[in-house]
């Protein structure tokens, strides 16, 4: 299952590490809505994306986002509404400030709009890793149980060479990240930050 690949074939795939989930004045900030282990995300992940980048890898950010209908209503599915009540006009809105992956991990070489848990549900991922020729992802962000455990499943149908990051990735809850690595760990391989740094140097 994972092939020899070159660092130009390999992409480290951020899953919606962005202003308005993480940053303080962001939708999620604004709400009261935080988590330390998701705060730290970006400094912890930072010298992986560093390297990658020099390695001559792929950065590659996907961006939660809330399509603006009439006036700028966002449009948000029912389900959402109920989890996430504050969510309103002017979140996740396609190219601002909140929709944009943080300053301490940017900038992407790829950015990828999604509108569900997957980053491969109806958006042009798939179809920019293939003519990019990119065949292995590193996974990481948020939430582990959500977006990240979604994305990753939908890469491993899809043959690539998939890694989720278990400390570079992070939920609301540690008993919930937990949970969700190891029900990953059957669909992909499972590394830390410190095993793909030594890999990547080597």
């Amino acid at each position: 299952m994972h092939e020899t690949v070159s660092a130009a074939q390999t992409g480290l795939l951020i899953v919606d590490l962005q202003n308005d989930f993480l940053h303080p004045d962001g939708a999620y900030g604004r709400a009261g809505q935080t988590a330390a282990e998701i705060a730290e995300l970006p400094e912890r992940l930072a010298p992986l994306a560093d390297q990658m980048r020099a390695a001559g890898s792929w950065i590659i950010s996907t961006q939660f986002t809330l399509v603006p209908l009439k006036g700028g209503e966002p449009l948000i599915s029912p389900h959402l509404k109920a989890l996430r009540p504050f969510l309103a006009k002017g979140d996740f809105v396609p190219g601002s400030w909140g929709h944009s992956l943080v300053d301490r991990l940017a900038p992407a070489d790829i950015n990828i709009e999604k509108v569900a848990y997957s980053a491969f549900y109806m958006t042009r991922l798939e179809w920019v890793l293939r003519k990019c020729d990119i065949r292995k992802l590193i996974v990481c962000g948020i939430v582990t149980n959500g977006g990240v455990a979604s994305t990753v499943r939908d890469a491993h149908v899809r043959d690539f060479d998939v890694t989720v990051l278990s400390d570079g990735c992070a939920a609301f809850s540690a008993d919930v990240h937990e949970t969700a690595i190891a029900a990953l760990k059957p669909v992909c391989r499972v590394a830390t930050i410190a095993d793909m740094l030594a890999q990547t140097t080597a």
